[in-house]
């Protein structure tokens, strides 16, 4: 991070803590079924784009992978693809190629805005329980919508069984 925003960064985290520590004293309601589903959705929609990119790359590359590398190397099916997994896990994450970032910042400009709770609220269990959700839910569509490279293996395939 840049100097300005390491400060912006320590500026919120201080102004986080000192609610934090004001609040503490206060007896907190849980979290809305609003402020849940806002929870929810904040962490699904960047998880969608994350299982994605994820799935969409390792159908595509993982047969071209398999096909050079696979065969030059004569490891088998599953190693291939686990080599696969491997290389998007590290270019989707990796800070260098910063995809985890743009997908971040494509989230945040469809409105995407961070809900408004209290830290006692954030640290509740309806809270995390709605945040894991979204991450499965948003990454399960993220995959099941990135598998549509699949669409275009079928006529190769056909092709390849009627010359043989």
């Amino acid at each position: 991070l840049h100097s300005t925003e390491r400060s912006c960064l320590l500026r919120e985290l201080h102004r986080f803590e000192s609610i934090a520590i004001a609040q503490e004293k206060l007896e907190v309601a849980p979290p809305s079924p609003g402020q849940l589903r806002h929870v929810f959705f904040h962490n699904a929609l960047p998880f969608v784009g994350f299982g994605f990119l994820d799935n969409a790359i390792m159908i595509a590359a993982g047969t071209q992978i398999e096909l050079s590398i696979g065969v030059v190397l004569g490891i088998s099916t599953m190693a291939g693809k686990t080599y696969c997994q491997i290389r998007n896990r590290l270019f989707l994450f990796s800070r260098s190629s910063s995809l985890a970032g743009y997908v971040e910042a494509l989230a945040s400009r469809l409105g995407l805005s961070i809900p408004d709770l209290t830290p006692k609220q954030a640290d509740m269990w309806q809270t995390r329980l709605s945040a894991h959700l979204g991450k499965a839910i948003g990454v399960t569509i993220g995959c099941i919508l990135g598998m549509f490279p699949l669409l275009f293996f079928g006529d190769e395939e056909e092709k390849l069984e009627e010359k043989n």
